[in-house]
């Protein structure tokens, strides 16, 4: 991608006046400049060259009264399904990307560009030709954060000849190989299946990790496969800073690897004897299943790595600051193994937790999961707002007569947590109710060393999931549950006495399919007597989006059970049609 195409280019410019623009922006080129009647053609040692040309030149620079565009030429036979985005803003998570590039159809593919520029670059493969054409359309000029993007073709050497339109045929036959000059091979992590590494640096070693005019980061960055991110502005005057690193899980531990070199070496030359441990920050969602039950996890990694974790405590934590500092001392070499097993395990939880809130986003229409308060808006590394995800299709979510049915789930919660969740003088839970769009109210205790309280919580699905998930939440925050333990909650749902056998299913198939498939554990209790509307007990244990899957899961049995009882039946005694002869 060394060929560049100059667009707009005045009818009096010459050879000469092009060559005198790229001296005077010391762009380099290896070749004559070929001008034809409104535009040119010019190529570049590199492709790093011609990156640079793009970025200085397109749309900043005059000649002859017209602003000139500069950008990759590209055969008209090799336009098919790659796209380059340029001008990206530099804090901008490959998250919200990606859920902006899923917009415009299925992306394959999507690389970062390693450059000198203060803006990200990525290259982006479609799975269509018009997929592609669609996203060049709606993306190129496009402001996001004061940045508007730049989005061009380039060469696909994969793609087919277009064929004529009734012939169907996609862009490309099969995806070819990765070009070698593309940062590790492809090396940029599939969003869903990663998460960024965010780590604290003292404040006194971040010159060092910069480097002279950045040349150190640059290089890290380049050899790493790395975008890295060092919030130097955040907490004026504190003692760390936090650094991001995106890259993939090999990618964020070599960089993080050659920051504890980099850091250990400035000590030295500065005297500083003080121990330097490795920060993690993690998000508290994950933080109990990095934990394990009892602690296993974490002691089992401090034993395989040889070295001491420690995790800050839940006091520490804010609205606005939802991580946890976790701190692993040890050598270099432990420490950096001591990474890759706590980061591993984070990145399984949030992997667990995304593949679940995708299925809740399809099974309630128009649930905006980002505006839950479950990850808090902009933290680091957390997952995309689902806020644009498409409703389902008429088999998702219990949605009838165009509005979500109203259900009512009891949730049961230690009983001495009754104080936080109502609050001073019925604050809390009257904020909540209103958070929700939910009833949402205490029963009475059944007996005076009752253990556990019954909250009746009363709304539609989308409604039951903001509530649940606040009250799980604060019964974390307010210490409820020690640190190393994760909050596991019993809920019950009332279900019509002759669908208790659907909930089950034939020999408990159903049921045991429903625990497999959402962690949480789905009992229907035998020998209930039906209360006075008909309805038995399901009992619903697990965390979090375990016990929302499940109750997504039965309301959907609920509803075809429903759906059903609703198709018309023939009259009594009516025959079957007989069919006419012919």
């Amino acid at each position: 991608m060394n060929k560049l195409y100059i667009g707009n280019v005045s009818a009096e410019a010459s050879e000469e006046d092009l060559e005198s623009i790229f001296k005077q922006w010391k762009i380099q080129h290896s070749g004559p400049f070929l001008v034809k009647t409104g535009y040119a053609f010019v190529d570049c040692p590199d492709e790093k060259t011609a990156m640079r040309a793009i970025d200085v030149l397109s749309g900043k620079v005059e000649l002859h009264g017209k602003v000139l565009e500069v950008e990759h030429s590209v055969p008209k036979r090799q336009r098919s399904c790659k796209l380059q985005i340029r001008n990206i803003p530099p804090h901008m998570q490959w998250e919200v990307l990606d859920g902006m590039l899923a917009q415009y159809g299925a992306v394959e593919s999507c690389e970062q560009v390693n450059t000198d520029m203060e803006t990200a670059v990525v290259n982006v493969r479609y799975a269509t030709r018009d997929q592609a054409r669609l996203a060049m359309e709606k993306l190129n000029g496009s402001m996001m954060e004061n940045y508007a993007l730049k989005v061009s073709y380039i060469p696909d050497e994969t793609a087919a000849p277009e064929g004529p339109p009734s012939g169907g045929r996609r862009g490309f036959n099969a995806r070819g190989p990765p070009r070698s000059g593309s940062p590790g091979l492809g090396a940029r992590p599939k969003v869903q299946s990663d998460i960024p590494l965010r780590v604290l640096v003292p404040t006194q070693f971040v010159g060092a990790i910069i480097g002279k005019e950045g040349a150190t980061i640059r290089n890290i960055t380049k050899q790493t496969h790395s975008k890295i991110d060092i919030h130097r502005k955040e907490n004026a005057g504190a003692a760390e800073k936090p650094i991001t690193i995106h890259s993939t899980p090999e990618g964020c531990s070599n960089a993080c690897r050659t920051i504890m070199d980099i850091m250990q070496k400035e000590a030295v030359d500065t005297k500083f004897t003080e121990e330097i441990p490795l920060k993690i920050l993690a998000h508290n969602n994950f933080v109990g299943r990095l934990i394990g039950k009892e602690g296993r996890n974490l002691k089992k990694i401090e034993q395989d790595t040889g070295t001491k974790i420690t995790i800050s405590p839940l006091q520490d934590l804010t609205l606005y600051n939802p991580e946890r500092t976790i701190t692993v001392k040890g050598s270099i070499d432990a420490c950096s193994r001591a990474e890759e097993e706590v980061m591993k395990k984070i990145r399984e939880s949030y992997e667990s937790d995304m593949a679940a809130m995708n299925l809740q986003s399809n099974l309630i229409p128009g649930l905006n999961l980002n505006a839950l308060g479950l990850f808090p808006s902009g933290a680091p590394g957390m997952g995309p707002s689902m806020a644009n995800v498409p409703p389902p299709g008429p088999h998702g979510g219990c949605s009838y007569g165009g509005q979500p049915e109203s259900e009512t789930v009891h949730l049961f919660i230690p009983a001495l947590a009754v104080g936080a969740i109502i609050g001073k003088q019925g604050q809390h839970i009257k904020q909540l109710s209103h958070f929700a769009g939910a009833s949402i109210k205490i029963a009475p205790a059944e007996g005076m060393d009752a253990k556990q309280r019954m909250v009746i919580i009363v709304g539609p699905p989308e409604a039951q999931f903001k509530a649940q998930c606040r009250i799980f939440g604060k019964l974390k925050e307010e210490n409820f549950f020690g640190p190393k333990e994760e909050v596991k909650l019993e809920a019950h749902i009332k279900v019509p006495s002759f669908a208790a056998g659907r909930v089950i299913g034939k020999g408990g198939k159903t049921v045991n399919e429903l625990q497999n498939l959402t962690c949480a554990e789905v009992v229907v209790p035998r020998d209930q007597t039906p209360d006075e509307n008909d309805q038995v007990i399901v009992k619903i244990s697990g965390h979090f989006f375990a016990c929302q899957l499940a109750q997504r899961k039965i309301q959907e049995i609920l509803a075809q059970v429903r759906r059903q009882q609703q198709q018309p039946k023939p009259p009594s005694g009516a025959q079957p049609p007989i069919p006419r002869r012919k």
